[in-house]
């Protein structure tokens, strides 16, 4: 059973860009109700697919440096990555 890893700025190339499996990025805040609703169905999601894709979060209050780069400008934003 997979679940869904915390992803950082730090972190993001490693984990998501380097991936061998497409990922399925959330981007929330602690603030953001609609991202309150959806985290625990990407958590289920995780659960039945962790083996096929990988499934990460990254608070956007903690880390700006990527959502910026790629424009999030709503909450929640839901990005796949596939061979970085």
């Amino acid at each position: 059973m997979a679940e869904v890893i915390d992803v950082t700025d730090a972190t993001f190339a490693e984990v998501v860009l380097q991936s061998s499996k497409p990922v399925l990025v959330d981007y929330w805040a602690d603030w953001c109700a609609p991202c309150k609703q959806i985290a625990p169905i990407i958590a289920e999601l995780a659960a039945e697919h962790g083996d096929k894709m990988t499934f990460a979060k990254m608070d956007v209050n903690a880390n700006q440096q990527i959502p910026t780069q790629y424009q999030v400008l709503n909450l929640p934003t839901l990005h796949v990555f596939r061979g970085g």
